[in-house]
């Protein structure tokens, strides 16, 4: 019976050897698995305006509005029937095209007395003609003397220019690449201030382009259009996400 125990203690003690080599290396795969996971989260965001261009609306479209109130609907007629003629003559002394400018809407309202009240029924019959042309420096001429058509007996109910700029498309794929570079330069710094380096593109998004006016205060979030100027300023704002090294 004690002759066994030699043996047995080399069975056990080898036992003991697998056991203590599987926790060493399940400990080594633990610590580098939590180096991993702590080299992961190390990375930098950037978003922001990186990229800009001046640019100046190659679209005009101006929506004029007029109207005339009277008890005789025909005479109602008439007078905004020569409305619409001293508008398309103001436009065309301005130097613009007549087959630019079209008849984009027409009503008629009726108000009839209220019970107790006496006089005749009145029609008000509207009228909208819209200008939409390329020459957009003399629209903007025209818009500013747009009180000339008061003079001429044009009614006006309302009267709106908007400003837009078609080439957007072509600035796209030089601003795409100058806010990438820009957007590198500034993680770059941010990798140095913290002693660090950048590295790979986690994430990125593509862009979001918006096109404002030039003059006044930035806005990442204009409209698509530059609205009631043609001078205009396109920007773009990305946001990419790099590995730090």
């Amino acid at each position: 019976m004690f002759d066994k125990l030699p043996g047995d203690r080399t069975v056990l003690l080898g036992a003991v050897g697998i056991v203590a080599a599987s926790l060493t290396a399940s400990g080594y795969l633990l610590g580098d698995g939590l180096r991993r996971a702590k080299a992961a989260e190390r990375e930098v965001s950037v978003r922001g305006v990186f990229s800009e261009r001046d640019v100046t609306a190659d679209l005009a479209t101006w929506t004029l509005t007029f109207s005339h109130t009277d008890p005789d609907f025909a005479r109602a007629q008439r007078s905004v029937e020569g409305q619409a003629r001293a508008v398309r003559r103001f436009l065309a002394a301005a130097g613009l095209r007549a087959n630019e400018v079209t008849d984009s809407d027409v009503s008629l309202s009726r108000e009839r007395p209220q019970y107790g009240e006496s006089g005749p029924e009145r029609f008000t019959v509207s009228r909208t003609l819209q200008l939409r042309t390329r020459e957009v420096m003399r629209t903007r001429a025209a818009y500013s003397r747009q009180a000339e058509l008061l003079g001429a007996g044009v009614e006006l109910a309302g009267s709106n220019v908007s400003y837009t700029f078609t080439g957007l498309n072509a600035l796209k794929p030089g601003m795409i690449a100058e806010a990438n570079r820009n957007a590198r330069t500034s993680a770059e710094q941010f990798a140095r201030d913290s002693g660090a380096a950048v590295g790979r593109i986690k994430t990125a998004s593509q862009g979001y382009f918006s096109v404002g006016a030039r003059d006044g205060e930035d806005c990442e979030d204009c409209g698509s259009t530059g609205g009631s100027t043609p001078f205009q300023k396109v920007r773009v704002v990305t946001t990419i996400q790099y590995d730090l090294g």
